[in-house]
């Protein structure tokens, strides 16, 4: 295709006004319950995936949401979708509390969040073809775009990047990145305000990933829609979202613009976050200041029973006493921005720049290199 694809006008584009705000997340909780024992079982705990989260998220904003597997991200989203109940909080969407809206409810709202699923392979119905699947979304919500379904399937198709002839193809003719893309044709076909993503390139080669993350980009733009970002690059969600929130063990620790975040964190763990991303220095003056380097010791302690206080005192360089008696709230710390909040009792300086001596927590890979040292 040589011709520079012009995407059609959202329905309601123009019904909120950009920047007010589409979704607000408050006091978000979602905990599993564990059953036990023999021969009666019964709730003996709870994983606590999701525990008391706030997030707003505005019309016509990329909102990017990292951190550690398993630190709730992709919980949360199937919450805001309403694919699970939550156990407490409040999930407002356009001023109305979906949070505990039954089916009925529900339907109106349905079409306009929608959800691009992390793995390609599995979110695609193999029986079905690619013209059944994108139309499914249409055929349940009773719509009959102008020309009918199959023009409009076609027409996404070619939005998305991919021949239009492919309408009668199965799944399993197609890559990854392609499946990824016929996802994003079904996310798109009821014409979305808000979509949670939830990693929606980390199964995919690098260049595919650039590919699918500019097609959204491209999508945002044109359409007016709304992201909840999900993933666990932070290179992706920097070059994806205007605002990041840094979440840990169901938590959210830190929350801010992405200048703030990325060159100004004031958590510990962004900073190690931020420390992990791989970094080229082609010469010695590329080094000279280089990004500080912290290595964290042991695994995230398990959402059955997470640490008292500070969720991530156990593996911070910085925890005292405080850490482990009190909870430090989500605030904006003296030096940040107004809408860079931390949840921290001793905060680290705003800045990423190499320390005298790198954070090792982890005495035997200390060890290991004092040896290799020698």
């Amino acid at each position: 295709m040589t011709e520079d694809i012009v995407l059609p006008a959202s329905r309601e584009k123009n019904a909120g006004v950009d920047g007010e705000p589409l979704l607000q997340v408050s006091k978000l909780t979602k905990h599993f319950p564990v059953k036990g024992g023999f021969p009666i079982r019964r709730t003996i705990g709870a994983v606590q995936a999701v525990d008391g989260i706030d997030i707003t998220v505005h019309a016509g904003e990329s909102f990017g949401l990292v951190g550690e597997s398993g630190c709730g991200k992709s919980t949360t989203g199937r919450l805001i979708t309403r694919l699970l109940q939550p156990t407490t909080g409040t999930i407002s969407y356009r001023g109305q509390d979906i949070s505990h809206a039954n089916r009925k409810q529900l339907a109106p709202i349905r079409s306009e969040i929608q959800m691009i699923f992390q793995d390609p392979y599995s979110s695609l119905n193999p029986r079905q073809t690619v013209g059944k699947i994108i139309s499914g979304p249409m055929e349940i919500n009773d719509i009959n775009p102008e020309g009918g379904r199959e023009k409009r399937v076609r027409e996404l198709l070619e939005i998305v990047g991919l021949n239009p002839e492919h309408y009668n193809r199965f799944p399993h003719e197609f890559s990854g990145g392609q499946r990824q893309r016929i996802g994003v044709a079904r996310a798109l076909a009821l014409e979305p305000k808000l979509i949670v993503a939830d990693e929606p390139v980390s199964a995919l080669d690098v260049s595919i990933q650039a590919q699918v993350v500019n097609l959204l980009q491209k999508v945002q733009k044109e359409l007016g829609i709304a992201f909840l970002f999900i993933a666990h690059d932070l290179a992706v969600v920097r070059h994806f979202s205007q605002r990041v929130a840094v979440m840990y063990l169901g938590k959210i620790i830190e929350v801010g613009d992405r200048d703030s975040i990325y060159t100004r964190p004031r958590h510990p763990y962004t900073h190690a976050l931020l420390s992990a991303v791989p970094e080229v220095n082609l010469t010695d003056e590329d080094s000279a200041g280089a990004r500080e380097r912290i290595r964290l010791a042991g695994d995230v302690p398990s959402p059955i029973s997470p640490p008292s206080g500070c969720r991530f005192r156990t593996r911070c360089w910085k925890a005292q006493d405080k850490c482990a008696a009190q909870e430090p709230p989500l605030i904006q710390i003296s030096g940040n921005r107004a809408d860079h909040l931390t949840a921290c009792h001793f905060p680290e300086e705003p800045t990423i720049e190499g320390r005298d001596e790198d954070i090792v927590l982890d005495p035997a890979l200390a060890a290991l290199e004092e040896g290799q040292a020698e």
